[in-house]
């Protein structure tokens, strides 16, 4: 077939997805742990964003950025209601919205009389593929063979305030700090405590912005709709999300703060199909509905209760190092690599994925109930004691 060869896929296709099932062309059911990657949070085939899609298809896709565009504007209300943040920039993906908050930062060194601006990000990140995102992420071996990579990036350990603080102090070039707050591709290791709330000190003693990718972490996965508010007091400047903003619909935004935000004005940034009326109609769709029958609260009561029977059933295996995540963002450590474990969890029907070579990264629909979680752990335990 004429496709590139950029992915190594697995022998399946799936032509339905009902909740947290999807079905295979023969007609084999699937639990799906893995959500298209932490995207379909509502699950699959919601009927609320069914008829956003289906009645928006019906009225206008596309005008461009040229002209205003009611669903836009009412969906960045509803995000800055929620975020605390005051202005949005839509576009289509985590890596475009991550490209967004480089150019803003640069924009903010320039501003402050800096002549090359760095921003400084972390080991083991990922943010993105595009030249500048796979730059600022800490993963060597995808970034092998695409150099020369783009200047203006300063790494520091994950976690390690001691050596933020000694290299934001030596050097003045740094404008923001780019941090996730749970690593999703690094194995699901959450910000160690006290961390992000030190990197907000740092920024504000040194007048750097803070920006937070929860291009993986947002839009309900870790127990609140943004996984900084979950740590009192904590308020970035700069945000950036996509994954489960769409359920499935391709749109991502870069929110900021009003001082922060001024900095685009007309000609700095764009994008032809970003926040066009249909991904809006979807994303508008998503955010009521876990409004009102809060969402992000039954994720964190369910990824507490995954968490529990994981540890239950599997602290005691030899091959398991550590459970841990935030809300349903989960992660389970093996002490080594794990031989096909993916593929024979498809043959049992169970998605999952392997993240940081040895992690079992587990991001179900939010809409997971407590039955299909029992489903998931036998499944995993029976995977991992027929392996041992």
């Amino acid at each position: 077939m004429p496709l590139m060869s950029t992915y190594a896929r697995l022998p399946v296709a799936f032509a339905r997805g009902e909740g947290v099932w999807l079905y295979d062309t023969e007609g084999r059911r699937y639990l799906d742990a893995l959500a298209g990657i932490a995207v379909c949070g509502l699950g699959h085939s919601h009927p609320a964003v069914t008829r956003a899609l289906q009645a928006q298809a019906g009225q206008l896709l596309h005008t461009s950025n040229l002209y205003h565009i009611p669903a836009q504007e009412k969906l960045s209300d509803t995000l800055c209601a929620i975020s605390g943040m005051d202005a949005a920039f839509f576009c289509n993906s985590g890596a475009e919205a991550n490209e967004a908050a480089i150019k803003i930062a640069r924009l903010h060194g320039h501003g402050k009389g800096i002549a090359e601006p760095q921003i400084l990000v972390f080991s083991n990140a990922f943010h993105g593929r595009t030249l500048a995102a796979l730059t600022a992420t800490g993963n060597f071996r995808i970034q092998e063979g695409f150099g020369p990579l783009m200047p203006g990036f300063v790494r520091a350990p994950y976690g390690d305030l001691h050596t933020v603080r000694a290299l934001v102090a030596a050097n003045p070039g740094i404008c923001a700090i780019l941090v996730e707050p749970v690593q999703g591709e690094g194995g699901v290791r959450p910000a160690p405590e006290g961390f992000l709330m030190g990197l907000q000190e740092v920024c504000d003693a040194h007048g750097l912005l803070l920006m937070l990718d929860e291009v993986q972490t947002g839009i309900g996965r870790t127990g609140a709709f943004f996984a900084y508010q979950q740590i009192p007091g904590l308020l970035p400047d700069v945000l950036s999300l996509a994954k489960g903003l769409g359920n499935g619909v391709p749109i991502g935004a870069m929110l900021a703060r009003q001082s922060t935000a001024a900095l685009f004005g007309p000609g700095k940034h764009g994008t032809t199909f970003g926040g066009g009326p249909l991904v809006c109609a979807a994303a508008q769709a998503v955010l009521d509905t876990m409004q009102q029958e809060a969402i992000p609260a039954h994720a964190e009561r369910m990824g507490a209760l995954l968490r529990q029977r994981l540890q239950e059933r599997l602290g005691q295996h030899p091959e398991v190092v550590e459970v841990r995540g935030m809300g349903l963002m989960v992660g389970i450590e093996l002490a080594h690599k794990p031989e096909r474990l993916v593929e024979r969890a498809l043959e049992a029907g169970l998605l999952i994925n392997v993240t940081a070579e040895r992690v079992i990264r587990l991001l179900p629909p939010l809409i997971l109930q407590a039955a299909e979680i029992d489903l998931l752990v036998a499944g995993l335990a029976s995977l991992l004691e027929s392996a041992s």
